[in-house]
């Protein structure tokens, strides 16, 4: 086995908040597995780690492929002892549309990849987390805790994720994991473009900016579940997750 100061695995690395996150946790040492289903973007990321001195690994995955999942952490436990953080950022945003007119084939799909693939992330991982007394970050939504006219599948799965997420913490209480549930607020990423194509993007922080609160907020995390919250402008707020 190969052994590293730190070791952390992001999906949806390819770009965005996951891509941020990931420099971000290189620079501050972690040696980082990048996910996504585009090599391209998830290189681009590893060429910016590498010039910057850190250290990075690429691994394409169709997250909505489990078995995938599953292989993958196969490998990971075959070369490193443990995993210090899994950060469950890739999601799909689906069609804002109401309730009623989302298609079955559009509703499976948003809750394949923002629930299923989430669990079975927090399954295939769980022992090597177990083992580095690890800390597992998702990124949530506002969605997720009120009801948004035409958010309705988008809604429902990061409700999901958030309750999945807060068991799993309550199971890991005596056992050293940690969870952090991360709400970045309006960001400027191609997700929030799609959602509100009209806004403008000037008017939003920079994935950067919560990469750099979701590390601060990293540093003692208690035992249990966690909730940062970015405002717009880029303000965080952490508090114990009731």
């Amino acid at each position: 086995m190969t052994n590293i100061a730190s070791l952390a695995l992001v999906t949806g690395a390819s770009r965005g908040i996951g891509a941020a996150l990931a420099r971000r946790l290189a620079a501050g040492g972690s040696h980082v597995i990048l996910t996504a289903r585009t090599e391209a973007g998830l290189v681009e990321t590893e060429d910016a780690i590498h010039a910057a001195g850190g250290s990075a690994t690429i691994a394409p995955l169709d997250l909505q492929k489990g078995d995938d999942i599953d292989k993958l952490a196969g490998a990971i436990g075959g070369r490193w002892e443990k995993l210090d953080m899994l950060v469950l950022n890739a999601a799909t945003l689906g069609t804002l549309s109401p309730l009623a007119h989302a298609s079955p084939k559009e509703f499976d799909t948003v809750m394949a990849l923002n629930v299923t693939a989430q669990w079975r992330l927090i399954r295939a991982f769980d022992p090597l987390l177990r083992r580095g007394r690890g800390t597992l970050v998702a990124v949530t939504s506002s969605v997720a805790s009120r009801a948004e006219a035409y958010w309705g599948p988008y809604s429902a799965s990061k409700a999901a994720l958030e309750n999945m997420a807060g068991v799993y913490a309550e199971e890991m209480k005596a056992l050293g994991v940690n969870v952090l549930l991360v709400d970045p607020g309006g960001t400027r990423t191609t997700m929030r473009a799609r959602a509100f194509p009209g806004e403008d993007p000037a008017t939003l922080k920079t994935p950067d900016v919560v990469a750099d609160a979701i590390a601060a907020a990293l540093p003692g995390l208690p035992p249990g579940l966690s909730r940062l919250k970015v405002t717009k402008e880029g303000a965080a707020s952490l508090s114990a997750a009731a």
